[in-house]
Parts: C-alpha cells; structure tokens; sequence
C-alpha cells in the first residue's frame, strides 16, 4: 500500500491549492464557491495522480539512474509496469467521468490538461524550454479549474504571475539536474538543452519579473477600487522574502530538485507565505 501511495505521490497535491487562489484574491468565500473548490481541487488531484503513474512509467530507465528517483516503486520494481499502466487508466478515466457530470466547465479543463501532460510524458519533456512552459501552463490550469467552478472571473494579473512564479519554479528544478549531469549522473535526455549558466541567469530573470509583477498588481487601479485599499503593496515585503528564500535554497544549499517538498519543509517559506495570506487578507478587509 505504501508503494502505491509514492507512486501516486499525494505530497504533490499542494499545487493543486492554485484552485483556490481565484476566490483569494477575488475574497469569494461563500459556501458554495468553497465546496465547488474542494471538490474541484480533489478530482484535479486525482487526475494529476493517474498522470504522475504514466510519467513513472515512461521514466523507468532514466528515474534507474538518478540517486533517488531509483527508490521509486516502479524504478525500484516494486510495482509491475503492467499494474501501473491499469491504474492509470482506470484512475484517470474515472475521474474525468465524475468530472464531467460534475460541471463541463471544469471537464473541459481537465481534458486540456490530462491531454498537455500526456504529450509532456511522451515528448515535450525532452525538448528544453518547452518542457518548463508545459508546467507553467498547468498551473495556469488550475487557476482556470478553480474559477470555472466558483464562478469566479481571472483578472490578467493572477494568470501572468502564476505562469511567471512557475517557469521560476521549474527552473530550480532543471537546475538540480544539471548539477546532476556535471557529476556524470544524467537524468534526462533534455539536459543538453540547459547548463548552469544559463539556468541561473533564467532564475535571476525570472525573480525579477515576478516581483515587478506582483508589484504591479498591487497597485494597479483595478485592484485598489476593487478592495478599497492603496496598501496592498506591502504584502510585496513578504513576495520577495519567499523568493529569496528559495534562491538561497538553490543556489547556497544547491537544494532544489522537488520544489513541493520545498514548500512544505523549509519552515521559514511557510512562515512567510502564511504571513503574507494574513496581511493580504488583513489590507484587503480592514486597512
């Protein structure tokens, strides 16, 4: 049972919060959008489980080379290829068949999705670049899950700096396979395409615009009406923490191959976005 829960890999499941962030920053609380949300952020889980079962499958050889994706239940041979491919298959089809009479909506976007990332499993992955902008993509997603089913209308700024903040992301990850590869452990076939040069001044860029972004959405006009509050930009504070922070992770303690794991473990990135949801929600309602 503990295999086939590491291969489902439920830790991942904090990306699925992006479902959630239309109703923070749109500050849509009501019952119902909520529930719609859970639910939502549940079958999208679900599904990006079948997908993370096809990837393991399709990396067995390469996961048989790295340090620690060896230990993997399929990579490790703990679960049969044959036993994956039924679970994923019976996973994603049931999922996408709830969803679908759940809301068209969001069956749509699922479909978008569990689509991109198949095409990502089998080649996309392998082409450099590229793969970084199907993830961001799949954050995008979650955005438009998350209001496809509360209701709740996108505003640019939401869409632009998620995308931003994932390719960021995504970068420290490929960071950590390069390292892999100049210690002649390489892991993937679109390594090539990336070297530590490039890949930090990627990061570096990408830091930037995220927070110039972030900055910007704080004090544009839109937003200000919207909640009735000119502060918003302090909360900016707390964006650059986090970010730093992850630098310090990636490029100090050369610490960045599961950006999830990340999150949920360095105490000091927690306590900082719990405090930035605290004053965004603090400016936004009392200031």
């Amino acid at each position: 049972m503990n295999n086939f829960i590491t291969l489902l890999r439920p830790h991942q499941y904090v990306k699925n919060l992006f479902i959630f962030a239309p109703l923070i920053f749109a500050f849509n609380f009501n019952q119902e959008s909520v529930l719609n949300a859970t639910f939502a952020f549940v079958l999208f889980s679900l599904l990006a489980s079948s997908i993370y079962v096809l990837n393991d499958f399709m990396d067995i050889e390469e996961d048989k080379k790295h340090p620690t994706k060896r230990n993997r239940p399929l990579a490790s041979g703990a679960i049969s290829p044959t036993t994956a491919n039924f679970l994923f298959l019976g996973l994603s089809s049931a999922t996408l068949i709830v969803t679908y009479f759940f809301s068209t909506a969001l069956f749509g976007v699922l479909v978008m999705y569990f689509v991109l990332n198949i095409l990502y499993s089998y080649r996309l992955k392998h082409i450099a670049i590229v793969d970084i902008f199907i993830i961001a993509t799949g954050f995008v997603l979650r955005l438009f899950a998350g209001a496809q089913v509360t209701n709740t209308p996108l505003s640019m700024w939401i869409i632009i700096i998620t995308f931003l903040l994932a390719i960021f992301l995504a970068l420290a990850k490929r960071r950590d396979d390069v390292l892999l590869s100049l210690e002649g452990k390489e892991t993937r076939k679109n390594i090539d395409g990336y070297n530590l040069e490039f890949v930090n001044a990627a990061m570096v860029l990408m830091s930037g615009v995220v927070i110039v972004s972030y900055l910007q959405y704080t004090v544009s006009a839109e937003v200000i009406a919207r909640i009735g509050s000119e502060y918003l930009y302090l909360t900016t504070l707390f964006v650059i923490l986090a970010i730093l922070r992850y630098m310090q992770i990636t490029f100090v303690e050369q610490q960045s191959g599961s950006p999830t794991k990340i999150v949920l473990k360095d105490t000091f990135i927690k306590v900082t976005l719990i405090l930035w949801l605290i004053s965004f929600v603090a400016i936004s309602k009392f200031i």
